[in-house]
């Protein structure tokens, strides 16, 4: 890894959806490191817009207040605008249907051919059913959840603590 950049982070959709949603946790935790620019946020276009999906539903539940929505949708222009992700266009049609095998879900193989273009440090998603080790052995992507992400940060800063 170049550490005179930013690790690049390919973000699932689960982890900015989680990320906007949650009052805190581990999600809002890597979407604080992207706003800062300790890692490179990297966006694919099939994420962004299942995040948008998403946040439109959560914004339109009945119950939520309108000032909470407004709230919820100006939060992630301002987050886009911060992090000033790297953005990963939509892979061509031909591509998606001959990577099919590599993962089970169809509807995951969009985002997980955009994950393998754009070759970053991690993949991170808490979908673990779909974005199994297995599909990481086969792609050579490193997939991690968004704990496990931090438990590597941990690892790797005392690595190079014992190095000093």
């Amino acid at each position: 890894m170049d550490k005179t950049k930013p690790p690049r982070l390919f973000l699932d959709s689960n982890i900015l959806t989680g990320g906007f949603v949650a009052r805190w946790g581990v999600d809002k935790a890597i979407l604080s490191l992207c706003a800062a620019h300790t890692c490179q946020m990297v966006l694919a276009e099939a994420v962004r817009e299942e995040v948008e999906r998403n946040l439109l539903k959560k914004a339109l539940v009945v119950g939520k207040d309108r000032q909470w929505a407004d709230q919820l949708l100006e939060d992630y222009d301002k987050f886009l605008q911060l992090a000033k992700p790297e953005i990963v266009p939509f892979p061509d049609k031909q591509i998606v249907l001959a990577s099919r095998h590599l993962i089970r879900h169809a509807a995951d193989v969009p985002v997980l051919v955009s994950a393998i273009e754009a070759k970053p440090a991690w993949l991170i998603t808490n979908n673990t059913e779909h974005f199994t080790q297995d599909v990481a052995q086969k792609t050579g992507l490193r997939i991690t959840t968004a704990p496990g992400f931090f438990r590597n940060l941990v690892k790797l800063s005392l690595m190079e603590q014992d190095e000093d």
